[in-house]
Parts: structure tokens; sequence; C-alpha cells
């Protein structure tokens, strides 16, 4: 008897309560055409005079992606030039997003923090210094450039394959 209360009162068991809400529902139609993975090393310091160095050295890896939004594309921007071609005027390419994937992302240094709550605050600032370099690299290696490249791969075949007709795509 004594045993079976014993185990009895060690046992835990663990509760878990959720309330989740959908917060907004949107409507998609933004066709993602290419996706940099990349990976990113950064070196933040802050030069005290009489303290030592504030460092941080970090491996940030992500991924952008370029996309082209087909909502906005209109009936008036298909123009049929005869019953053999047309041209389609498809909207610039834009950036979608540019993201830090924070599983392969590692702090590897901080140095030079006297109070835990100011490796936190490097923390968190390297991290959003990581997206927007990630995001500023995309733009410095053309993502765009190479959206509008695989729109034309991956349009002109398959509009032709459906109208029967020569299809030429242009950029807004």
């Amino acid at each position: 008897m004594f045993f079976y209360i014993k185990k009895q009162f060690f046992i835990t068991r663990m509760e878990l309560n959720e309330d989740m809400m959908i917060e907004k529902i949107t409507a998609m139609g933004k066709l993602q055409l290419v996706k940099y993975s990349m990976k990113d090393v950064l070196e933040q310091k802050e030069v005290r005079m009489f303290l030592p160095d504030k460092r941080i050295l970090f491996v940030a890896a992500g991924e952008a992606t370029g996309c082209i939004d087909l909502t906005k594309v209109k009936k008036s921007d298909i123009l049929r030039h005869n019953e053999d071609s047309l041209t389609i005027i498809l909207p610039q390419p834009e950036i979608c997003y540019a993201k830090i994937d924070h599983q392969r992302s590692k702090v590897y240094d901080v140095s030079g923090v006297i109070f835990p709550s100011d490796s936190k605050d490097m923390v968190e600032g390297i991290y959003k210094l990581a997206e927007q370099k990630m995001l500023e690299n995309a733009r410095q290696q053309d993502i765009l450039g190479k959206t509008k490249e695989n729109a034309r791969l991956i349009f002109k075949p398959m509009l032709e394959n459906i109208t029967g007709s020569k299809v030429g795509v242009i950029f807004k």
C-alpha cells in the first residue's frame, strides 16, 4: 500500500491550454518564381573607451523569394495582335519576403557584456540586422532580374500551349 501511494504521489501530468484566434485571412495571388537560400556571417562591435568592447558573432541562414503579383493583371494587360500572337503585360517583380531561419542560424560569440539584458538586446538586434542584410543581399544579387527571367521561362511556353499562339511577355 505504501509503494502504491508513493507512486501515485509523484505522478505528474502536463496540461496545455490553448486559445487560437485567426487575426486575418488574406487572398494570395503572388506567384513565387525564385528563392535564394543564403548564409551571412555578421560581426557587430560596440567600441567603448574604458570598458571592453561589446561584440557579437552571428551566422545567419535564411531565404529571400522573388514573386509576381498576378492579382494586378487585368484583361487590358493581354494584348492580341492577330490570331497568331499576343502579348501579356505583367506587373514588376517584387521580393515577397526575406526571412531568417532560426533553426539554422546561430550566435557563436557574445563578449564584453556586463549585464544579461545587454546580451539579450544584442542578440535581438543582430537578428533584425541580419534580416535587413538578407533583403539587401537579395537585391544586390539581382533577385528581381532572376524573377523576370523565370517569369518569361514559365509563362511564355505555358500560354503558348494554352492559346496556340506566339506569346510575348513584357513588364509594366
